[in-house]
Order: C-alpha cells, then sequence, then structure tokens
C-alpha cells in the first residue's frame, strides 16, 4: 500500500513517513495541496491536513472527491465543530485530531482501506430495497433509477445497514465494522455521515433510528 502525506510541517511529516513505512507501506510526503492534486493517482490512501500554504485542506479534499474514491483520512489540529462537519460532509473518510497516537493512525489507515477494498467472489451483490437499488461490487446506488453520488463512507454505511435490513445494526457495530475499533472510533463522525446519506437519499424513514441502540432500514428486500 502506498500513502501520500500531505502535510507542510517538517517534524509531523517525518514522523508520519517513518510510521508508515515501518509497517513496510511506502509513503511519500508533499507540502502542498496543488502537489497532492498532481500525485494523488499514485498513491491507494491519502493523510490529509489541513492547514496547507498554499491552499485550504477542505478544497483540496472536495477537489480530490470529485476525481478519485481512493480513502482519504484528514489530520489536522482543527478541533472545532465545524472543521469535523465540513470535513466528513466534504467527503474524507475520518477525521483524526492532532496530537494523534500513531497506532490509533495506523489502525485507522488500515480500517478504510479494508473497507475501499472490493471482495471478490461476492454473490448477490444486488441489493433491491423498496426504491433503492444498490450494487456492492460496482458501488453504485440509485432511488428510483436515479444514481447517487455518495461519499465512500456514506455508501459503506448504506451497504452494512442494507445488508442487514430488517434487523437493527447497533452503533458500536457501525463504528467496529466502518472505523475498526467501536471505542476509538468518534460518534460525531457517524452522526455526520449518516445525516448526509439520509439527505441524499431522501427517503423519509427508510433508515429508523432506534432510540439508545442503533440503525434499522425498515424495508424488505425483495
Amino acid at each position: 500500500m502506498d500513502v501520500l502525506i500531505v502535510e507542510d510541517d517538517d517534524s509531523m511529516a517525518a514522523a508520519l513517513t517513518a510510521a508508515v513505512s515501518s509497517t513496510g507501506h511506502g509513503a511519500v510526503r508533499v507540502a502542498r495541496g496543488t502537489d497532492a492534486l498532481l500525485r494523488h493517482r499514485d498513491f491507494d490512501v491519502i493523510l490529509l491536513d489541513l492547514g496547507l500554504p498554499d491552499m485550504d485542506g477542505l478544497e483540496v479534499l472536495r477537489k480530490l472527491r470529485q476525481v478519485t474514491d481512493v480513502p482519504i483520512l484528514i489530520l489536522t489540529a482543527r478541533d472545532d465543530e465545524r472543521s469535523v462537519v465540513l470535513g466528513l460532509r466534504s467527503g474524507a473518510d475520518d477525521y483524526l485530531i492532532k496530537p494523534v497516537k500513531l497506532v490509533e493512525l495506523l489502525a485507522r489507515i488500515e480500517a478504510v482501506t479494508r473497507r475501499a477494498m472490493p471482495a471478490s467472489g461476492r454473490r448477490d451483490s444486488l441489493i433491491r430495497l423498496g426504491e433503492l437499488a444498490l450494487d456492492t461490487d460496482r458501488r453504485v446506488v440509485q432511488v428510483n433509477g436515479a444514481e447517487l453520488a455518495l461519499t465512500p463512507t456514506e455508501f459503506d454505511l448504506l451497504a452494512l445497514l442494507a445488508k442487514n435490513a430488517g434487523s437493527v445494526v447497533t452503533r458500536e457495530q457501525i463504528l467496529d465494522t466502518l472505523w475498526g475499533d467501536a471505542f476509538l472510533a468518534s460518534s460525531r463522525s457517524l452522526d455526520v455521515h449518516l445525516t448526509g446519506l439520509r439527505s441524499k437519499l431522501a427517503l423519509p424513514g427508510f433508515i429508523v433510528n432506534v432510540r439508545g441502540v442503533g440503525y434499522r432500514i425498515e424495508a424488505d428486500p425483495r
């Protein structure tokens, strides 16, 4: 796996590069958003700082999401609610606040890349739930025949709920499946992605909140 590290702080970049390399993965560091936009095609995952010298990291994220579905993790000192929500809604797969434990960062990288990896030999890749059709192999979602533009995490969240249609999926199960660790993952990340997913689906009552437990898709597969 090759990781692109977009970080303008030299000491932080060196630590991140060393941590990624220690696990046997390739790591390349760039310090500018424009360089990330030029070189993203060569990498399997991107670590993105928001405070870049040439352009705001959120703008870099939005531009990347127009051209690639590669997993993107924001790693930044911005811990305000607005930045977190904007980052996740703009397509980030995860949002980590500096300083972060390197072992946690590596676990998050493994989690998002594992989710992005297509499973081979799967049967029944097409799931139909009322007005929704979801193809897990092609990662395509349609509502009434119209294709939706979901972020990678929104798709994975919908796929998890759809595969368990009629049953409650707990918040802990979602956090553990999508982020790799229910205890390290941020519930706020789940809330933001769920809100974005519901808005794009525009299917009132489709994803039901089971208070204090988790979520359930009501429609029966057909």
